[in-house]
């Protein structure tokens, strides 16, 4: 706002000096079209925004379309949102090609692509190893949209708000279906997970000492069971140590040592990712038939190629195989069990992203001021900018920040 009455001086003791003068600055606020289309809900179960954050972005002015039906895995009903201002549309193109930002869990599909108009927002997940195909990243491009996967998206803090609430989750989660399948409820050895007086405790060998890791050491140890962490960092295996608040027996990788302990293991949690190069596998074929019969595999990294060699890339709709006589769950999306929870907790994330895009009132500003949503961009205005999806499909690629520099 203009400062009235100022005359483009102050007045000190040594006389009138210099100010610079301040300027009127036009509110640049807009109001967005957000599309919320239905997911398959045999695979995905969360809904990106709650009907209370609907609520709060309808409330400054933004409109939320939602496709009938969008909450349903998550308890959700469409009265629920309409009453909070949303605005329910039975047809699906119609959230598609309406909207400004079109907020999924999943990841459209080449037919949704194809609804979608040029220019919109897609804010998504996008994991290289199982959505890195030629046609799909070119549809995108073609349309010249904005992309950003969401679980790369980074606070103010250098973290990953997203990925760690889901990561929390899914630890957590992990060790509850754990339990389900030792017992004999779902073909299980009938084996209940923790210990009780006089009897010797289950173990458990997790892999990996991140967030995963953290909150399934606290799950486990919450249900009395014995618990070992192997990791390749020394700094985060003491970070998980400080976190849970006690001394977790932990080890390097090393394959005798890891042998000894899958062999005697009734669970195993793999919650450590591969690198995008690296071939090996931490727990061997080799490995997982020495392992007892009946014990859990659940390889929560499976969604970037798995952790163990045994494990196939499998959906909420048939979760288990057995091999070797392990019982192996490798489901991607294991927050989507807990749909409500899972989905409050990501409707946390996206609901101030929107919020402030809203108020700056344009993606190419908001991107260039937000370093951490900017992290998350993989096309912008039709450029791809993920340079490792552009070495591996052969497709030219530009360093975002520099697309910013010249905005």
């Amino acid at each position: 706002m203009k400062n009235k009455g100022s005359s483009g001086f102050s007045i000190r003791r040594e006389g009138l000096m210099p100010q610079e003068e301040t300027l009127e600055v036009e509110n640049k606020q807009k109001h967005l079209k957000i599309g919320i289309p239905s997911e398959n809900h045999e695979v995905e179960s969360r809904v990106p925004l709650t009907p209370e954050a609907v609520e709060i972005l309808t409330g400054h002015g933004h409109e939320v379309l939602l496709e009938a039906g969008a909450g349903k895995a998550a308890n959700y009903l469409d009265t629920d949102y309409s009453e909070r201002g949303g605005i329910i549309c039975d047809q699906r193109k119609e959230v598609f090609a309406n909207s400004d930002v079109l907020l999924k869990i999943s990841p459209p599909t080449l037919e949704e692509i194809g609804w979608m108009k040029e220019r919109q927002l897609l804010l998504s997940s996008f994991q290289v190893f199982t959505h890195c195909k030629e046609k799909y990243i070119r549809s995108l491009m073609h349309k010249k949209v904005t992309a950003i996967a969401f679980e790369k998206i980074q606070d103010e803090h250098d973290c990953y708000p997203a990925v760690r609430s889901m990561s929390a989750i899914a630890g957590t989660t992990s060790m509850l279906i754990a339990a389900e399948y030792l017992s004999n409820q779902r073909g299980g050895k009938g084996v209940m997970l923790g210990g009780v007086t006089g009897i010797t405790p289950t173990e458990v060998v997790i892999l990996g000492a991140g967030t995963v890791a953290e909150y399934a050491v606290r799950a486990a140890y919450g249900l009395g069971s014995e618990v070992k962490v192997f990791d390749h960092s020394i700094h985060r295996l003491r970070r998980l140590q400080s976190s849970v608040g006690m001394m977790v027996p932990t080890s390097i990788f090393h394959p005798k040592v890891i042998l000894k302990a899958l062999r005697s293991a009734d669970v195993v949690i793999g919650a450590i990712r591969r690198g995008e190069k690296q071939e090996d596998y931490f727990i061997t074929e080799e490995m997982v038939k020495q392992m007892k019969k009946g014990s859990v595999i659940i390889d929560v990294s499976i969604d970037r190629g798995g952790s163990i060699e045994t494990s196939e890339l499998r959906t909420q709709v048939d979760p288990v195989f057995v091999k070797h006589g392990v019982i192996h769950y490798c489901v991607p999306n294991i927050p989507s069990r807990v749909a409500r929870t899972a989905s409050i907790a990501i409707s946390n994330v996206f609901a101030p992203l929107i919020m402030g895009l809203g108020e700056i009132g344009s993606t190419g500003r908001h991107l260039k001021e937000n370093v951490g949503l900017r992290h998350g961009v993989y096309i912008y205005n039709g450029t791809l900018t993920n340079e490792t999806v552009g070495q591996r499909l052969g497709i030219p690629s530009k360093d975002i920040d520099l697309l910013m520099a010249a905005f």
